[in-house]
């Protein structure tokens, strides 16, 4: 016998055979929800001529400061994994965003430092980045507070598994 879906993904993604387990509904509408929020940010950042991940490095490096960043450091910290951060790297700087040196005491370590350009370029996504946040308010603080407790415990499930 089918089990009755919960969530309407199956409907969504035009599914017409029941999820074998809810878990793998749940691991469906997990990705297809991703996508979507991923979809609206990429909207966000476009005219502004950078990719979601760019916008990432960008705002690791304000966090960062005067100190700025090591590549691999920045790879440790971004959202989703990214294989080649150098290349992405490169592509900002040639942008004029960021600025990479070598360390002055130890010359194989590249330091990447966003830029006054990549500051401005910041500041002016600021406002539209926070509406963002504003799709997530009509859930209400208290489901908020409990998807993030379960999303962090569904992320050391993974990892540890």
């Amino acid at each position: 016998m089918a089990k009755k879906p919960i969530s309407h993904i199956g409907e969504e993604i035009q599914q017409h055979t029941p999820f074998a387990t809810i878990e793998e509904e749940l691991l469906v509408s997990l990705l297809r929800t991703t996508d979507v929020l991923e979809e609206r940010f990429d909207r966000l950042v476009k005219p502004f001529g950078i990719s979601m991940t760019q916008y990432n490095v960008l705002r690791i490096l304000r966090g960062a400061g005067p100190s700025g960043r090591t590549c691999g450091e920045i790879g440790e910290r971004l959202i989703a994994r990214e294989p080649d951060v150098t290349r992405l790297l490169e592509r900002l700087e040639k942008a004029g965003y960021l600025a990479r040196t070598r360390d002055t005491s130890d010359r194989r370590v590249v330091v990447t430092r966003i830029t006054p350009a990549g500051l401005k370029l910041l500041s002016e996504l600021d406002k539209p980045i926070s509406e963002l946040d504003g799709l997530l308010k009509p859930i209400g603080e208290k489901k908020i507070e409990k998807m993030l407790k379960l999303l962090d415990e569904l992320r050391t499930l993974v990892r540890e598994g």
